[in-house]
């Protein structure tokens, strides 16, 4: 299989776990890290389930492969994530010496691999990851549109329910 077929396969399986993350009222994010052509860790992220702001997907799937690898250094491994990491989670790769990230979606709100930072090509750190953007881009966008769409639905509905109440109590 050609890198670009393993980038887009193993994007998918990034997908699956968007959605895992939707399911359960998340902001639609999915990670996963391959090494050796295997999925050794997967999540997704949980930070309303868990009300703990470190359970991104990308930093929950480094603390599985720590434990699969038996090292906090996750050489010869990929991370492919739905949507471009943030600060928190671009430290965590860089930490772990993950030496390749392939993300989806762009973030202009909070990533930090190209559209605010570049903080994974950074030479002043003391390594630096081969990154690969935009694979499934469109399809990994979708999720966060359609999922934050679904969200401003909703409070628009409960807006209108609201204000027809407050007209029948007041006749």
């Amino acid at each position: 299989m050609a890198l670009h077929e393993k980038d887009q396969f193993f994007m998918r399986e990034a997908m699956i776990e968007a959605k895992k993350a939707e399911a359960l009222g998340e902001v639609p994010i999915g990670a996963v890290i391959v090494y050796q052509d295997k999925i050794i860790a997967r999540s997704h992220n949980l930070r309303e389930s868990t009300q703990n702001a470190v359970t991104h997907a990308e930093l929950m799937a480094i603390q599985e492969a720590c434990k699969v690898l038996g090292s906090w250094r996750l050489e010869e491994t990929t991370l492919y994530v739905t949507l471009e990491p943030c600060p928190m989670c671009a430290g965590a790769i860089l930490q772990s010496r993950i030496p390749r990230v392939v993300y989806g979606a762009r973030d202009p709100k909070a990533g930090c691999v190209d559209s605010l930072y570049r903080l994974l090509n950074d030479s002043r750190f003391n390594h630096e990851c081969d990154v690969t953007e935009g694979v499934l881009a469109d399809e990994c966008g979708s999720l966060l549109t359609h999922f934050f769409k679904g969200i401003r639905e909703r409070k628009k509905a409960e807006k209108e329910k609201l204000k027809d109440m407050e007209e029948k109590d007041s006749d």
